[in-house]
């Protein structure tokens, strides 16, 4: 299957290598990015040509499925011209910059009569995350009552500025735990918590997040992009009879001097290299024939919407204002 992949930043170039060497059935044919100079090295090493417009790559003919990783306010309209050529689309998240903005794609798509859209939440095919997950499909630890979830980053680029931390960051918990508890959120509540002197003057960071389920289920959603010891994510779903949580991944844990040590990696790639394998196997696989897997545009819209909800509670608890589910997504769980 040929991709066209548009934005070559760190995300965008990372899934091209994969594409090219790690994925099965799929060949990258046509690249675009505004630093045209970047797009032509990356395309060269692809085999793939460097267009010069973004919808250059969505109108080839010869590119049967989009991957589009371009900054995130350009999602949206990306998106809803891969729809509109009828083309299989993977968006790395967000979806949309605003819920109103998403919730265009979730029409659209309703309106095309299939899916197409892929939405690159990435921790759903993490085998950390599988694992939470299969054990609370078995009941394995009773009913779920609360979850507590960790995302700390090393260090984030001066770019990252405002409540990206939010918008950006804490997606992937909103995500995850949409998934893992078959649930939507409907309120959420940003806690004040001291500023690291660390942290760029222009974040408030970390910040600590109360989510609450439509069945009462309460989650405390940490985050900290700038924590410096190490590239952190943890999640812990309490039971009635037990718990379950995800693994860290470690090159080794050392022991010596009355003490442990364990080792943790430093960025996202060397935390969730696999799962981003995984996740594009998925939707090449489900692109060829035409259609989408794995996370969908109503999931992206409702990630969004959560998002918009903390980023405008300041303190006070905030209700998530989600639209009714349209039937083309009503026959999945929240998958």
């Amino acid at each position: 299957m040929n991709v066209g992949v548009i934005g070559t930043g760190a995300i965008g170039t990372d899934h091209i290598r994969r594409l090219t060497g790690r994925v099965a059935g799929a060949r990258v044919t046509a690249v675009f990015d505004v630093d045209t100079a970047r797009a032509a090295t990356v395309a060269a090493m692809a085999g793939a040509a460097s267009h010069r417009e973004a919808d250059d790559v969505i109108d080839d003919p010869a590119v049967e499925a989009v991957l589009v990783a371009s900054p995130g306010d350009t999602h949206a309209d990306l998106v809803l011209a891969c729809i509109a050529a009828g083309k299989p689309v993977l968006c790395e998240k967000p979806l949309a910059s605003t819920s109103d903005a998403a919730l265009k794609v979730v029409e659209a798509e309703v309106t095309y009569g299939r899916r197409l859209v892929q939405v690159g939440f990435m921790r759903r095919y993490d085998g950390g995350y599988l694992g939470v997950k299969t054990a609370l499909a078995a009941g394995r630890i009773g009913e779920p009552l609360l979850v507590h979830c960790v995302h700390r980053n090393v260090s984030v680029p001066p770019s990252f500025t405002g409540d990206m931390s939010l918008t950006d960051s804490l997606v992937h918990e909103v995500d995850a735990c949409r998934w893992l508890l078959d649930q939507e959120i409907v309120a959420a509540t940003v806690v004040d918590v001291p500023h690291s002197p660390l942290a760029l003057p222009q974040l408030r960071d970390p910040r600590l997040v109360l989510l609450e389920t439509e069945r009462g289920i309460v989650i405390d959603a940490e985050v900290f992009v700038n924590a410096r010891y190490g590239y952190d994510v943890r999640c812990e779903v309490v039971g009635t009879t037990g718990t379950v949580a995800l693994d860290a991944p470690s090159t080794g844990v050392v022991a010596l001097e009355g003490g442990r040590v364990q080792a943790l990696p430093m960025d996202w790639e060397a935390r969730f290299g696999q799962a981003y394998v995984d996740e594009l196997q998925a939707w090449v696989d489900a692109a060829s024939q035409g259609t989408a897997d794995g996370p969908s545009a109503w999931d992206g819209y409702a990630a969004t919407a959560v998002a918009e909800a903390a980023v405008a509670s300041r303190g006070a608890r905030t209700k998530v204002d989600l639209a009714e589910r349209p039937g083309l997504y009503s026959g999945e769980s929240l998958p």
